[in-house]
């Protein structure tokens, strides 16, 4: 490898060792400290660059390509508060186990504490919220030096996708001149025939990363087989995924052997898919388990179970959670990187191993390795019969206002097939885990409910899109969509298609479901916070096709034309957040009476 200075030298050796490894694009911003790294990648010919003008609209699309591909998308940053904008989606890939690779260009270690402009701290920056940190050491053309460089990005790389994914922190120091101009005696003429490994690193990765799946011992499997095929009432409840989710077709596996019904979250792997024809599949539950107001129409000794086994993390539905809460059973929750995500504290059994690979073996041992599903039981046939008795309960109300929950669950049943569906947190989720049916198709259904929160959520969707080949949807609501306006210029820069749905009623309609409604004020002015914008102006800022709906028959027309045309269209549906709030109390009562009838 041949070099004008010491800077180029060094990024030229940092981007190899990411195409070497396999990273495929990386996300850059504009900036001076970082004209090492971004000259480098824009350069490589097997890395495609999507350029970013806000730090954290790139690290949120970098984000959204890491959950979509399971591999890390690099950002790049310049120094100073530019390296602050990334902290939001590192602390979501932290909480969501998310590959991410962040890479910020830094001052020379001797401005650091100095006062000298656009200087900070940026040594462990992102605190615990990354699972490695490196301060790389200063460019220079020696060879031990720049092995070590090469191997600091192969470790780099592998700590984001082990058994733990999650976001990893390299702070790269340069000092001028950051341009790949020359620089006389810089690079000795010898350095590459002398030092080879050095220079040109290996035939593929410096470093090659094997990484492990774990799985208990052969005794442990057996007494965990031993007391599912032991359990008359089971359930396996299947969270939100990460990058080692639980497989579908384990799913329906072990499902096949043990007859248990499933109840899958939307951001599961298991809501949607080919096994939702075969596999006793319930996604429900949400309107029809046990709730908090003793309202339900079901007795928690009805569907009680005796054992579940709990894959993902925590389930979006607050009803099943405690559901679960309040469940006598023996829970135990795989988790293949050891942590904890139970948060009410009643789950007696944790099961460190891959999930998909466990499932598997269960299946296999309870079956006895035989083909074909058990005889349904009296159990199973309990979950099922509810669930179709919830969906016609849902089918068979008249609507006295837009309940947005018809709007969300209309993306779902109407998105192509195979599709990718990106969902906000807010309402939406909700609405989607409550309102969307299973269904045999292939939606790989993605959300960041690792922290939760609603910034980044455009930029994480279009992230996701630009990952594979599939349709965009995203459904988002009006302040997330106001939150992240700056992703949009995602889709012209980064050729990012998509379709969005956009819910707006005008403010936060969630907080209606909180009993801070019945205190007005402050309730309107600081919870519901109206906004008033007329976000069809957005259509004309970053030219995209707008169009407004306030009929349900409406926007599914519109939406069915969208989903199969090229370009981006923004499809608003406005609605009355309270009337659709009472709506939704109006139908949940009506669900309930007819399953008591």
């Amino acid at each position: 490898m041949t070099a004008p200075n010491r800077n180029t030298l060094w990024a030229r050796a940092l981007a190899d060792e990411l195409a070497a490894s396999g990273v495929e694009a990386a996300c850059v911003c504009p900036g001076s400290r970082s004209t090492p790294l971004t000259v480098a990648l824009a350069e490589h010919d097997d890395v495609e660059v999507f350029s970013h003008l806000d730090e954290r609209s790139a690290a949120y699309f970098a984000l959204g390509r890491g959950k979509r591909t399971g591999n890390p998308t690099p950002v790049v940053s310049t120094s100073g508060t530019a390296t602050a904008n990334f902290h939001p989606a590192v602390m979501e890939a932290n909480q969501a186990r998310v590959p991410l690779l962040v890479l910020t260009a830094d001052r020379p270690p001797e401005l650091r504490h100095s006062g000298a402009n656009q200087t900070v701290d940026q040594e462990k920056l992102y605190g615990d919220s990354v699972r490695h940190y490196e301060d790389l050491p200063e460019p220079e053309a020696d060879d031990r030096k720049l092995r070590s460089l090469r191997a600091s990005v192969c470790r780099a790389l592998a700590e984001t996708s082990g058994a733990n994914p999650g976001p990893v922190h390299l702070n790269v120091p340069f000092r001028k001149p950051l341009e790949p101009v020359d620089v006389p005696g810089d690079i000795p003429d010898s350095f590459a025939a002398e030092y080879p490994l050095a220079a040109e690193g290996r035939d593929g990765p410096f470093v090659h990363a094997t990484p492990g799946r774990p799985m208990p011992d052969d005794a442990d499997v057996g007494a965990l087989a031993d007391a599912v095929a032991g359990a008359e009432r089971g359930l396996v409840v299947a969270g939100p995924d990460d990058a080692f989710g639980l497989a579908a077709s384990a799913a329906s596996d072990l499902t096949a052997a043990t007859g248990f019904p499933l109840l899958a979250d939307p951001l599961s792997s298991v809501r949607f898919g080919a096994h939702v024809d075969t596999a006793p599949v319930v996604g429900g539950y949400d309107g029809f388990l046990p709730d908090a107001d003793g309202s339900s129409p079901v007795s928690l000794d009805e569907f009680d179970p005796g054992f579940v086994l709990r894959f993902g993390a925590s389930p979006t539905s607050k009803v099943l959670r405690n559901f679960l809460r309040d469940s006598s059973a023996r829970q135990v929750v795989v988790d293949p990187a050891g942590g904890w995500r139970e948060a009410t504290f009643t789950a007696g059994d944790l099961v460190v191993a891959d999930p998909t690979r466990l499932a598997r073996e269960l299946a296999e041992r309870v079956q006895g390795g035989t083909a074909g599903a058990p005889a349904p039981a009296a159990w199973t046939e309990r979950w099922t019969n509810a669930e179709a008795d919830y969906w016609d309960a849902v089918d068979g109300v008249e609507r006295d206002a837009l309940l947005e929950g018809d709007v969300v669950a209309a993306a779902a049943a109407d998105a192509p097939d195979p599709a990718t569906l990106f969902v906000s947190n807010s309402m939406p989720v909700r609405d989607l885990d409550r309102f969307a049916r299973p269904r045999s198709a292939d939606l790989t259904v993605l959300g960041n409910r690792g922290a939760s929160g609603i910034d980044g959520v455009t930029s994480s969707a279009l992230g996701a899109g630009s990952a594979t080949d599939d349709p965009l949807v995203l459904v988002t609501g009006d302040l997330a969509y106001y939150h992240d306006m700056n992703g949009l210029l995602a889709i012209a820069r980064c050729e990012a298609d998509a379709t969005i749905v956009l819910v707006n009623n005008d403010g936060g309609g969630i907080f209606h479901m909180l009993p801070i409604e019945n205190f007005d004020p402050p309730f309107t002015e600081q919870f519901e916070t109206p906004h008033g914008l007329d976000l069809e102006a957005t259509g004309d800022l970053y030219d995209l096709e707008f169009a407004r709906f306030e009929t349900l028959a409406g926007f599914r027309e519109a939406y069915s034309e969208s989903v199969g045309s090229p370009g981006t269209q923004v499809l608003e549906v406005q609605t009355d957040g309270e009337a659709s709030h009472r709506e939704r109390e109006r139908l949940d009562a009506h669900v309930r009476e007819n399953a008591k009838n």
